[in-house]
């Protein structure tokens, strides 16, 4: 048996499950998220708790029972509490502001780079005096917010040897010496 799979997933306060053709749609303060599902794997909503449970010990059933436990326990953390990501911006003369739902970025190449956020991603780009800047991702869809925050960091990814570019708060970059040490 799955070890994550088995775990029944507890449902808070505030939030609605509803399960029709093999697609659950959670609903809840943050939003609504709706995800389809394998008709091998059954859902079932009871006592406050969604258990997910697979037909057989094939090798496929089983990789799908703990995949959709996983996103379905995703789902319902997205829309009770949200998930938050922030990026840090390294360099000098790279900056992050955003405007409503458009996020401009100053890289260090010859134009801005201006990205839309979908409706369902909220962002915040701040700016303190000597500090990086930083950009705060929130949202109630986990897929989503990942897609975009590796977008943000693709366009300047941290390079080794300065440790310029954009990165995850609390990431930490291997550096490399450089010329003058290896010529020692």
């Amino acid at each position: 048996m799955s070890r994550i799979g088995k775990l029944p997933i507890a449902i808070p306060a505030g939030v609605t499950i509803d399960v029709k053709d093999n697609v659950i749609t959670v609903k809840g303060p943050k939003g609504e998220l709706k995800q389809a599902v394998n008709p091998n794997i059954k859902v079932e909503v009871e006592d406050g708790n969604i258990t997910v449970s697979r037909p057989d010990d094939n090798r496929e059933s089983r990789a799908q029972h703990g995949l959709y436990r996983a996103l379905i326990n995703n789902m319902v953390t997205g829309v009770s509490t949200g998930f938050k990501k922030e990026l840090e911006i390294v360099g000098v003369g790279y900056k992050a502001e955003s405007k409503g739902q458009v996020l401009q970025l100053t890289l260090g190449y010859s134009h801005a780079i201006y990205l839309k956020m979908p409706p369902e991603v909220q962002v915040n780009a701040v700016t303190e005096r000597n500090k990086n800047p930083l950009i705060t991702l929130e949202s109630c869809d986990k897929q989503l917010l990942g897609q975009i925050c590796a977008k943000i960091r693709s366009f300047r990814k941290p390079e080794p040897y300065k440790g310029k570019g954009v990165k995850f708060v609390g990431e930490v970059i291997r550096r490399k010496s450089g010329k003058t040490a290896a010529a020692k």
